[in-house]
């Protein structure tokens, strides 16, 4: 181990966990506060967290492997999230905000709860099993990531790595909840912008210049530089990416907790461009390394989503070398943690407070002590997961942006936009889109032919309405 690496690193680390201990404090007075941070989250904070909370290590592994192989036409798969990112900051999130103000909704199925005036628990009891399926195993494929980041760089096993990393996410959530995470996206986001912008900034530097590095890769491939050099089908597809934003719950609470709804406006701008700021970082990074590793047998085992870290360590001193791993590490974390409350949400607020307990008043406090206890409980089931069965969880990981994008996106948007939307059409968009997902992915040659978010939320987006105008509550 080379300490000039881990220094920075564990000092990344030690910064997360002080932000932890700084917010235990308020997250212990209630729900609302552990779950929400009591609707009275920065505007600034909001527009950084609810961008890095979606983003994931796909962006600093899968997306730079991707444009290292496919060169700037790759930039479509970052187009479609940008653009419905910023008309959700615009349109959708003010509505959210507004609603979930009014009727104290702390969780996305009390926002549907609430809309639909559903005194059965049934549409909780559905979006609690939507939520469990897709967000634990993405929690654990999380968890999976940092286990493979601690293997290759540190020489440690992989499962202690995937325990530690487990440990350090699970330690400042139940510590601060969602204040807590929040600030730590903010954090995250800053470390995840300055390794993907100073890393291609520099190696272009290093290689003589933009000019030069273009040569090199118009001599490796015509098309590479060509952002229009795919088909009609793969943008499509590409471009349906976007379509997860507003049926992801991680991504929607920052919504619901933002103090003031006016400011949406200035948080749409700042989201904005850091998520081009984000995506343009990393689309070089793949450009950049396509250049310096003209054939992708020059990486390690011969994996194009090795090109960001075997960049950093030709180019970089061990120092910076150990920021950009803790740049992986900010962006497994910002996902992880935020999946995690809003799973444990699901559990405490939907199920033991509103289903159970329903004719009851609950001490605050002692729902936001059962809610660390629910955090503790699902890191302990993610953590098996991940060492148990490693191949299925990354299989969930693939759609489980799809499988909550189909669910709860076309649902929310209708829900918020047409007062026509039914009890009974929600149900049945839910279910529908759950299902397709599920069907089209195991399907290889409609797999093959169009990513499955984008028939999933199709499907799930006309069942609804069809079913509204069907089955509709006279009142």
């Amino acid at each position: 181990m080379d300490f000039q690496v881990i220094i920075p690193f564990i000092s990344y680390f030690l910064l997360v966990i002080l932000i932890g201990f700084y917010a235990t404090k308020y997250s212990s007075r209630g729900v609302s506060e552990f779950f929400l941070g009591g609707r009275k989250m920065n505007h600034f904070v909001v527009a950084l967290s609810a961008v890095v909370s979606g983003r994931s290590a796909w962006l600093l592994l899968g997306f730079t492997g991707m444009s290292y192989t496919m060169g700037l036409s790759a930039c479509w798969a970052v187009i479609g999230y940008t653009a419905v990112e910023f008309l959700l900051f615009l349109f959708y999130a003010p509505r959210l905000r507004k609603f979930s103000g009014k009727h104290d909704c702390i969780t996305l199925p009390d926002f549907y709860a609430a809309r639909f005036r559903d005194k059965s628990g049934l549409l909780r009891i559905i979006i609690i099993i939507i939520f469990l399926i897709f967000m634990v195993t993405y929690v654990s494929a999380q968890f999976v990531g940092g286990g493979k980041a601690f293997f290759t760089n540190f020489n440690m096993s992989q499962t202690t790595g995937l325990i530690i990393t487990a440990g350090i996410v699970l330690l400042y959530t139940i510590l601060g909840g969602f204040l807590a995470v929040s600030l730590t996206d903010v954090l995250q986001a800053f470390v995840m912008i300055v390794a993907l912008i100073g890393l291609p900034a520099f190696a272009i530097s290093e290689m003589g210049g933009w000019s030069q590095v273009a040569c090199e890769l118009v001599l490796d491939k015509k098309e590479f530089l060509n952002p229009f050099a795919l088909s009609a089908g793969v943008m499509i597809g590409f471009l349906g990416i976007g379509l997860g934003s507003p049926g992801n719950p991680h991504i929607l609470v920052r919504y619901m907790s933002i103090k003031d709804h006016k400011q949406f406006k200035w948080t749409a701008l700042v989201g904005t461009i850091w998520n081009v700021l984000l995506a343009g970082g990393a689309l070089f990074v793949g450009l950049v390394g396509r250049a310096y590793f003209p054939v992708v047998c020059m990486l390690p085992d011969n994996d194009p989503e090795n090109v960001y870290l075997t960049l950093a360590l030709e180019l970089l001193h061990p120092v910076f070398v150990g920021f950009l791993l803790a740049s992986i590490f900010a962006a497994i974390m910002s996902t992880a943690d935020s999946q995690l409350l809003v799973a444990a949400s699901s559990i405490v607020r939907d199920l033991y407070e509103k289903i159970i307990h329903h004719d009851q008043q609950l001490s605050q406090k002692k729902l936001a002590f059962l809610s660390r206890i629910i955090v503790v409980i699902l890191v302990i089931i993610a953590v098996i997961l991940g060492i148990l069965i490693e191949d299925l969880v990354f299989w969930f990981v693939l759609f489980a942006w799809a499988g909550l994008g189909a669910a709860i996106g076309p649902t929310s948007l209708l829900a918020l936009f047409w007062k026509r939307t039914s009890k009974a059409g929600v149900i049945a968009g839910l279910i529908s889109g759950t299902i397709t997902v599920f069907l089209w992915k195991s399907i290889p040659f409609l797999s093959e032919k169009m990513y499955e978010l984008i028939p999933a939320f199709l499907l799930s987006f006309l069942v609804t309405v069809l079913f509204s105008l069907i089955i509709r509550k006279k009142d």
